[in-house]
């Protein structure tokens, strides 16, 4: 038995996780979470803590709104480093310099729970990016406009950090934060529909 799907929780103040979820038709109550993201977690995988921050998310949110909550969090990997959010401008041109003319990966983790019936949905989707050759000009110019700040990996796909990126081998929407086929298939496998 399913049940049509209106409105979701989301445990982020991520607009653009907001604006994916409105896209779908859904009314999207954001929700705040008790959890704090930290990088001194001893995990070494991208992959791995972006899960483990998406779940500390789902389970540190307020018990109010629509009872089916969505959290997720990105991170980037490049080499043996992770790149999460810039703590400043400096932080955020060092970052894409790292990335300048090379591939790298973009793991977003998700928590999809219904909390009706304490049943849940996680997972981590990846996608290799490879930005074109950044100039120091051209890096300057985009941490002056802001946009890197509150990105993980210093930059958003759907802006313009667009501008920066020469291909992407997967999901689009995993890089923007939020694997939306992923959670289509959650919902359904939690007993709710779409389409």
């Amino acid at each position: 038995m399913t049940e049509r799907l209106r409105e979701v929780s989301l445990a982020s103040a991520s607009p653009r996780r907001f604006q994916l979820l409105s896209q779908l038709g859904l009314t999207v109550v954001v929700v705040p979470s008790a959890y704090r993201e930290s990088d001194d977690t001893g995990i070494r995988a991208g992959r791995e803590l972006a899960l483990r921050h998406a779940i500390g998310k789902a389970d540190g949110a307020r018990r109010d709104g629509p009872p089916l909550l969505v959290a997720a969090d990105t991170v980037v990997d490049i080499g043996d480093a992770m790149l999460g959010k810039p703590g400043d401008h400096a932080q955020a041109r060092s970052m894409l310099q790292t990335l300048s003319n090379r591939w790298h990966v973009v793991h977003t983790g998700f928590a999809v729970v219904d909390r009706a019936s304490d049943r849940r949905i996680t997972g981590v989707e990846s996608t290799q990016v490879r930005f074109r050759a950044l100039d120091d000009r051209t890096i300057a110019r985009y941490v002056a406009t802001g946009d890197p700040m509150d990105k993980a990996g210093a930059y958003g796909i759907q802006g313009l950090g667009a501008l920066l990126v020469e291909r992407i081998d997967g999901d689009f929407y995993t890089v923007m934060g939020l694997p939306l086929a992923r959670l289509g298939a959650a919902f359904t496998q939690l007993g709710y529909e779409l389409v």
